[in-house]
């Protein structure tokens, strides 16, 4: 996937060295966007295996999309993505019941609350949109409630995200306000795109593009060494996603509802996480 290399080679190059909470040090750029074609593919990674994280995508995708803020909901199924985060320190600290992490993607996506009557379900205003008015420049989808944000230990780095529509094709663009380059934007840019094709689908049109906006743009001190070695990797041919065509609601999707097909991506390469 080239447009993720020159994103990689881009920071490396132009990036200027900042602090960060984690206190590791990074380089970073203001302002980058990458383009998907969903007819070239499923845009996943291929200079560094993410088959270990197809089922953690999936599912905090879902997790998502049910509006769950608990831990337990992905720990069921053997997720444990945000269990560094729903820490019974780090719940204490926030003010948080064990295990819960607060108004995050999920109870954004399905009951902002911006003061009005009732919380809205941000996610059902969009399909039912996108069904009655596709062209309509109002669908989008905010994860970013100034309100909430003193409330949560992480807040949302994929802040909002806005769906395009023509000639009977839909389009996702996402802005993320903070983006770890190794670790984080792969992840991201194929969550987003098969949450593109799910809305597709529930709404009966056709997944075309998905827009990727990056704002504070950085890679860790870290992790610069292990990416370098993505720029000597070729990249190879993108896989496939099937989804169960008989799912036509948002809500109804299940795990067992979507496969990876030819994926064949070059050997794993251990990157450090900062927490």
């Amino acid at each position: 996937m080239r447009q993720y290399l020159d994103l990689v080679e881009h920071v490396l190059k132009n990036g200027t060295k900042k602090t960060d909470p984690q206190g590791v040090g990074n380089i970073g750029v203001c302002g980058y966007q990458m383009r998907f074609n969903l007819d070239d593919g499923f845009p996943l990674i291929t200079t560094r295996s993410m088959k270990g994280s197809w089922k953690a995508m999936v599912y905090e995708l879902l997790w998502f999309l049910s509006g769950s803020t608990k831990v337990a909901d992905l720990n069921k199924h053997g997720v444990k993505l945000w269990d560094i985060w729903a820490t019974p320190e780090i719940c204490k600290q926030m003010g948080l019941p064990p295990g819960e992490l607060g108004p995050i993607y999920g109870k954004q996506w399905r009951a902002f609350d911006g003061g009005g009557d009732k919380p809205i379900d941000q996610i059902s205003l969009v399909i039912d949109g996108l069904k009655k008015n596709p062209d309509s420049r109002r669908w989008i989808v905010s994860s970013w409630n100034p309100v909430d944000v003193e409330k949560v230990f992480v807040a949302p780095c994929h802040c909002f995200f806005q769906f395009f529509h023509s000639n009977g094709n839909l389009s996702l663009h996402l802005f993320q306000r903070s983006a770890d380059v190794p670790i984080g934007v792969p992840f991201n840019i194929a969550e987003y795109t098969l949450l593109l094709m799910m809305v597709a689908q529930a709404t009966g049109l056709k997944p075309k593009e998905f827009i990727h906006t990056l704002s504070d743009t950085h890679i860790y001190l870290d992790q610069i060494e292990p990416v370098k070695q993505l720029l000597t990797r070729e990249p190879r041919k993108l896989p496939r996603v099937k989804i169960n065509p008989d799912v036509k609601n948002i809500f109804d999707f299940k795990f067992e509802d979507f496969e990876l097909l030819d994926y064949d991506p070059h050997p794993p390469i251990k990157i450090p996480v900062a927490l």
